[in-house]
């Protein structure tokens, strides 16, 4: 097994006193007895000078702690489904363990600056009257609840760290259209998405840390879930601005197509949909029907995959931007022996197979204000390998009972893909080589 999931349960306490602010995930909540254990004992580790950050069960569950800020303490726990599978092998069993733990560690920062972005840090660390700030916490739980319930499964950057994109077909008139509106609402942010991934950006975005990329194309995906044609919804920037907000300015163009700015008291919301939306993106209405049609292909049809790859993860490690595909069913082969995996069970194998690898052989480059804390855990996931060897390793491949998965490592991109069982693998090499070589010959990503 390359990595074993089960129903996660987020609980969040003030870190001095103990006091439940919310609990998240599974249905079954946790009893408060065994909550109060929870912090008992990380609390008791802190006394003796000791961090507890993480332990697993003998039924084969993992517990997480994390404190934030000495204000706010996050714990997850996994039931994992190894209780009920028999005994693994201690190899597998390691492996799933770090893995698990990858997992979960991403998902308790990644909700801590989820709470930063909605109320602002400053409410979080200074919290005078702790009811009215779990009444303020409700106003983050459609945020945490994707983050745990991974509604979409084809969105990877809150596990990857990196941007989620999609490259259209023409993208020049959109990323001059978007730096144009940016311009014009007075604001040097402005983002196009396009199914809840970034089509086009400002420079400026670009340069905001890629987890809060991530974070806000997370709140956008919640905007346009709300039905709203337009909204103006202040946010906080965990790393750059985690105590003043900014207005977070966004507009539905088409069905699945919004473009947002961040900007300060201008201009209001209704100026800028009067006289803005209309006139910079009026014209390219058929460009953005053009990137709708790729769907969830994220790909502009320039590129040409073989219909060997169910699925695949491409990231950029300079920009910190990824593209995850899943081709069309006229792509691949209409009939195989065995039968491929379903659509969502791709995307679940393609999710194991990156932490697989990035928690045993490759490096990810983590973006400026990651917290040591997460760099040296990666540093423990990966040393087992790494001591004792002069090079990274820059390949890597697992088969299983349902496809045969392989990665690619170079000094600019990471490449994981999906193929079915029924490729040969010894091809799988070329396979990938020629994935990366159409992807980037096409769209210079």
């Amino acid at each position: 097994m390359m990595f074993q999931e089960g129903s996660i349960q987020l609980v969040c306490l003030t870190a001095s006193s103990g006091v439940p602010l919310f609990t998240r995930g599974a249905s079954r909540q946790l009893p408060f007895s065994i909550i109060g254990s929870l912090n008992g004992v990380h609390m008791f580790g802190s006394g003796q000078g000791v961090t507890l950050s993480s332990c697993e069960t003998e039924g084969g569950g993992r517990v997480v702690w994390r404190v934030f800020q000495d204000s706010v303490m996050l714990i997850a726990v996994n039931a994992s489904q190894q209780a009920g599978q028999g005994v693994e092998s201690s190899g597998q069993g390691v492996e799933s363990s770090k893995g698990e733990r990858l997992h979960l560690q991403r998902l308790l920062e990644n909700v801590w600056n989820c709470m930063v972005m909605v109320l602002g840090q400053d409410e979080l660390v200074n919290a005078k009257n702790l009811e009215r700030l779990k009444r303020d916490l409700r106003s983050c739980f459609s945020l945490v609840d994707e983050l745990l319930e991974e509604r979409r499964p084809g969105i990877l950057g809150h596990l990857t760290h990196c941007a989620d994109c999609l490259l259209p077909p023409q993208p020049v008139p959109l990323q001059e259209a978007v730096q144009s509106f940016a311009k014009a609402a007075d604001s040097e942010f402005g983002c196009l998405l396009i199914h809840g991934r970034v089509a086009a950006a400002t420079e400026m975005w670009w340069r905001l840390a890629p987890q809060e990329i991530v974070l806000l194309s997370a709140v956008m995906r919640a905007l346009s879930d709300s039905g709203a044609a337009s909204c103006d919804y202040p946010v906080f920037l965990p790393q750059g601005s985690p105590t003043v907000a900014h207005r977070l300015l966004r507009f539905q163009l088409l069905p699945g197509a919004d473009v947002c700015v961040l900007c300060g008291p201008t201009p209001s919301l209704h100026g800028a949909e009067s006289t803005l939306v209309g006139r910079f993106w009026s014209p390219l209405v058929d460009n953005l029907r053009d990137c709708l049609a790729i769907g969830e292909r994220c790909l502009p049809s320039s590129v040409t995959l073989r219909p060997d790859v169910l699925a695949l993860l491409l990231i950029n490690r300079e920009n910190h931007r990824s593209v995850s595909c899943m081709p069309a069913p006229s792509c691949a082969y209409p009939q195989r022996d065995p039968p491929s995996p379903s659509e969502a069970r791709c995307w679940e194998l393609l999710k194991r197979f990156y932490i697989f690898c990035m928690t045993r052989y490759f490096k990810q480059e983590e973006a400026e204000g990651t917290t040591e804390e997460e760099g040296g855990t990666h540093q423990g996931n990966t040393e087992d390998f790494v001591n004792g060897f002069s090079h990274q390793p820059l390949k890597c491949y697992v088969i299983t009972d349902e496809c045969k998965s392989f990665a690619l490592q170079t000094p600019q991109h990471q490449l994981f893909l999906l193929t079915p069982l029924t490729a040969p693998t010894f091809a799988l090499n070329t396979i990938a080589a020629q994935t990366l070589s159409s992807i980037i010959a096409a769209t210079g990503f």
